[in-house]
């Protein structure tokens, strides 16, 4: 996909993949890169080729968070008017992410700090290289965390972990970050890219459908009730049951051969 000055946008059989591309910023957000990676993931969630996603970085970072000169910029200036455009794309971009019907995968390939922390929280997998790192640095320059930093941190580790890393804005590395759920591999850095794409291909032979559904029915369920998910889950299996790859799933499965999932 062409079009996009700060990403690059590549198609690989049923795998989209979304590089952010400012490797001599260590690809801290500047310009229209928010507006271009949230672009970006509601083409490849709406293009029916596409079954996975993945996000990773150029360079020896996954994401820096947001640009220091221009931030600096916009309280020299006292232009908060841009400041509130600047948080606002960071919400375009995680709800663009958990939205997508499709499994987002992080490729975390080096350190992912601040609104670069929170673009790989905002992913549905994170897998990340062993010279990964990740932190919620916002207080460092007196900021509070932004791209949903609140709402995914404790989710993953609780609020009292939750606020321990905010508070301390410490990077975290690859290792430690797996314990506490943050990452859900770590994988030797010159195999980050094959483990990826070993990920993303087996979550792209699976049922289109299903996944869909699991992954919004798993995100419903943080603000609702037992009840209210059995009924979901009922409603998700039925129109899995009435789909062509639940025919295939059980006739492959009774054939004993690989299915071949369409997503109809």
């Amino acid at each position: 996909m062409s079009g996009f000055e700060n990403v690059i946008v590549e198609l690989d059989g049923a795998i989209g993949k979304i590089t952010l591309n400012r490797p001599e910023k260590l690809n801290a957000f500047a310009g229209r890169m928010r507006q271009e990676i949230a672009q970006a993931v509601a083409r490849l969630a709406d293009d029916e080729s596409v079954r996975v996603l993945v996000i990773t970085g150029a360079g020896r970072a996954f994401c820096a968070g947001a640009d220091i000169g221009y931030m600096r910029t916009l309280l020299e200036t006292e232009d908060w008017e841009n400041a509130k455009a600047l948080v606002e794309a960071g919400r375009a971009v995680v709800t663009a992410i958990r939205r997508a019907p499709k499994p987002v995968i992080a490729s975390v390939n080096g350190p992912a700090a601040g609104g670069g922390a929170n673009l790989a929280l905002a992913c549905d997998i994170r897998i990340a290289s062993d010279r990964a790192s990740i932190g919620q640095t916002f207080n460092r320059i007196g900021l509070h965390p932004d791209w949903g930093g609140t709402y995914f941190l404790p989710r993953l580790v609780g609020p009292s972990k939750a606020l321990e890393l905010i508070f301390t804005a410490e990077m975290i590395g690859a290792e430690e970050a797996c314990r506490l759920g943050l990452f859900n591999r770590v994988v030797p850095h010159d195999r980050l890219e094959e483990e990826t794409r070993k990920l993303a291909e087996l979550l792209a032979a699976k049922p289109p459908i299903a996944l869909a559904l699991a992954k919004e029915a798993v995100y419903r369920s943080g603000h609702a009730s037992l009840d209210e998910m059995l009924d979901l889950e009922l409603q998700n299996q039925l129109r899995c049951f009435q789909s062509a790859d639940a025919k295939e799933g059980l006739l492959a499965f009774l054939e004993k051969r690989p299915p071949q999932f369409r997503g109809s």
